[in-house]
């Protein structure tokens, strides 16, 4: 399988997806730990995808979403943002909304 369609697999497989460094257990940046924080403050259920594992994912969700930093979080298929995007979110409430309203919180 390609890094294209493990990607889309991923992200149509669990309605909340965050490509992160590291795990939501153990980030392994401070951006990836502020968005797995916000999740876990908002009491989401979500899926980490380590991109440290595997140089190819790595480059290949940056290509997906024509994103150029990681974390990148996706609800329900759509591509949200990165920390700063999220963390903004989070702090006027959009998230938490967008979360209420597709029924994941």
């Amino acid at each position: 399988m390609d890094v294209k369609t493990n990607i889309r697999n991923l992200i149509d497989k669990n309605d909340i997806c965050l490509f992160m460094k590291g795990t939501p257990e153990s980030p392994q940046c401070g951006f990836s730990m502020t968005v797995s924080n916000v999740l876990k403050h908002l009491n989401a259920k979500f899926i980490g995808v380590n991109v440290l594992e595997d140089q190819n994912l790595r480059q290949g969700i940056k290509d997906f979403s024509d994103w150029p930093t990681i974390p990148q979080l996706y609800i329900k298929g759509e591509f949200i943002g990165g920390c700063d995007i999220v963390k903004d979110m989070f702090e006027k409430g959009e998230l938490k909304k967008i979360l209420e309203e597709k029924k994941l919180i």
